[in-house]
């Protein structure tokens, strides 16, 4: 596994596949737009986290609590809003993994390619990192984390979780999406965009 760590961290550091990795789990409706276009944006950041136990490596996704909002209930990795206080976007997926799930012992490898979130503004920086921890206890914080996920970093490999169909968004509205099947939970839109772009990098460690 370490050596499995070391490569992703060189891969991390080459040229990233970007949106050719991302859109192929993108909404069928969703527009391209380069970053250079996207303009008005609130920076936030999510941290894919490598934990491992006695079966292997896999990522923590989180399900949000139900809000008034357009990401309500929705499966997430840990993350959020830039925070002043934060000083980078490092610090604020660092501080949001603590907060959400109660994991502070980790390692940065990398980062992915930032990805717009047209529906909330967001633009988003995805950032890798490893917990230092083995079989790590997560403790989902209340207010905002419904439930823990458990993604297998395995199974991103082929395309069994990979699922697509509609999905309904409010009484009048629904979007054709592919999705990841995680626990039988839908991982779509900006999630699984991110995950796509992952898994293409972590499949080369193999």
């Amino acid at each position: 596994m370490v050596n499995q760590i070391n490569k992703l961290r060189e891969i991390l550091l080459k040229p990233l596949p970007g949106e050719s990795a991302q859109y192929r789990m993108a909404p069928e409706h969703r527009s391209r737009l380069s970053q250079t276009e996207v303009t008005n944006f609130r920076p936030s950041a999510v941290l894919l986290l490598l934990c491992y136990d006695e079966q292997g490596l896999f990522l923590p996704l989180i399900q949000r609590n139900s809000y008034d909002g357009v990401h309500s209930a929705q499966v997430s990795l840990p993350g959020g809003k830039f925070e002043k206080d934060d000083g980078n976007l490092e610090a604020t997926a660092l501080r949001e993994c603590q907060e959400e799930i109660g994991v502070n012992q980790v390692e940065m490898l990398g980062r992915l390619s930032p990805l717009h979130i047209p529906v909330s503004g967001f633009l988003v920086q995805p950032f890798v990192a490893i917990c230092r921890q083995h079989s790590p206890i997560f403790v989902p914080q209340p207010r905002e984390v419904q439930e823990i996920l458990t993604l297998r970093a395995s199974d991103l490999n082929g395309t069994q979780l990979i699922k697509s169909g509609w999905i309904e968004l409010g009484p009048s509205l629904k979007i054709k999406t592919p999705w990841y099947e995680v626990q039988g939970k839908k991982v779509w839109g900006a999630t699984a965009m991110i995950l796509s772009e992952f898994s293409e990098l972590y499949a080369a460690t193999l």
